[in-house]
């Protein structure tokens, strides 16, 4: 499943984004999102689409549109990001065969990831963003609205 899959740190990182940069009833665009994290946004697209399929992130259409999580940050673990979007492409993957994979290095492996995604359910999407904002790091300060006329 894991050990390093970069669609499953992007998933994470677009999650952690909209968490931390929406606010509660706000949406983050996925142009924002994309810029942000240095990426291009048709890249993104379709772990969007994924997210988004599975629950986690809402997609709102309209001029204020953008992307909302689905549930609440404390009830998304990083487990649930993950599998979300590795699973989605597990049936896509060509591995290796024979008896030394077999009997030696996907037993391994398996166990591995078993550990690995159980360490990773006890992080939640609220973990990450305490941690976002004890590294420093600030959301912009929304611009109170004015009525002058």
């Amino acid at each position: 499943m894991l050990l390093r899959r970069d669609r499953a740190i992007t998933a994470v990182l677009i999650m952690l984004d909209v968490a931390f940069y929406a606010s509660r009833s706000g949406t983050v665009s996925a142009a924002d999102i994309a810029e942000r994290a240095g990426l291009a946004r048709r890249g993104i697209e379709p772990l969007l689409q994924a997210l988004s399929r599975s629950a986690l992130l809402e997609s709102v259409r309209g001029p204020r549109g953008g992307y909302r999580l689905g549930r609440p940050r404390r009830d998304i673990s990083v487990a649930d990001i993950v599998s979300t979007v590795v699973n989605a492409d597990a049936e896509q993957e060509d591995g290796p065969e024979g008896p030394l994979f077999a009997k030696v290095v996907d037993p391994v492996w398996r166990d591995h990831d078993e550990r690995t995604v159980s360490a990773l359910r006890e992080v939640s999407l609220d973990d990450l963003v305490r941690r976002a904002e004890a590294s420093g790091l600030r959301r912009p300060v929304a611009e109170p609205i004015s009525f002058s006329i």
